[in-house]
């Protein structure tokens, strides 16, 4: 079904004590606002799942952890896997993002078997794609998001894929304080849902949301939202103010 959605990746950020004020303060501000008109999902470190899951019970906030292994279990220290979370009762999970391509080296196979693991375990992928300022700039940037979208998704059922969010986050736009132009993020999500449709039909597209994810911020979001196949957004920097988390989950 699709939804508008602000989601907060807060990235590798806040102590403990400052991650539970930072929620509280969220979840404060988000009861003065009568029937938000976007579904909101909070993206702490891992550390933090537990106590996020905690606070947003009896709330209509859901919890996302920033990545997950392929792996079902085993030998992978480190690694936390989609039946852990799940036993959390955490509900999304961010998979793709471009700071995982670039300094883990993700590639599209083992996020489609992460794809894969979330969905069996009743867990929404926040599937990332997205371009270099060198590919945009050489005209490639439409191929290099079909091509993401095709090798990590197109495996799915119509019934699997209607559970998938997309993120579109151009890389030159992410934490950089530049941003895609409405209209350049608008041309994106209209091209990526006639993709879905290509794939899955009118319908399937027509129920999938996607998130704009390339410095959104309190500012800029009201004129990002406003276009028709933006669907809300992947909050970064600014999902770690709770006034400015606020003033973009307002912005509907």
């Amino acid at each position: 079904m699709r939804k508008n959605i602000v989601a907060g990746n807060w990235k590798m950020n806040k102590t403990f004590s400052e991650a539970e004020a930072l929620m509280c303060d969220i979840l404060d501000g988000l009861d003065k606002i009568n029937e938000p008109l976007a579904d909101v999902i909070i993206c702490p470190p891992a550390l933090y799942l537990e106590m996020g899951v905690d606070l947003v019970r009896e709330t209509p906030v859901c919890i996302g952890a920033q990545n997950m292994s392929q792996f079902v279990s085993g030998a992978y220290t480190g690694e936390i896997s989609a039946g852990m979370l799940q036993s959390m009762e955490v509900q999304y999970c961010i998979l793709g993002h471009s700071e995982r391509r670039k300094y883990f080296a993700e590639n599209d196979e083992q996020l489609a078997k992460k794809v894969d693991s979330a969905l069996a375990n009743d867990i929404w992928p926040i599937f990332c794609c997205g371009e270099e300022l060198a590919e945009r700039e050489a005209g490639n940037h439409f191929n290099v998001v079909k091509g993401q979208i095709e090798n990590a998704l197109f495996h799915l059922t119509p019934e699997q894929f209607s559970n998938v969010v997309i993120a579109y986050e151009p890389i030159w736009a992410i934490g950089t304080g530049v941003t895609a132009s409405p209209e350049q993020a608008e041309e994106m999500h209209e091209f990526i849902r006639g993709l879905v449709a290509g794939k899955y039909g009118k319908a399937v597209a027509d129920e999938t949301s996607i998130l704009y994810g390339g410095s959104c911020n309190a500012k800029n979001a009201n004129e990002l939202f406003a276009k028709p196949d933006i669907d809300g957004g992947l909050i970064g920097g600014a999902s770690l103010v709770a006034d400015d988390f606020l003033t973009i989950i307002k912005s509907f």
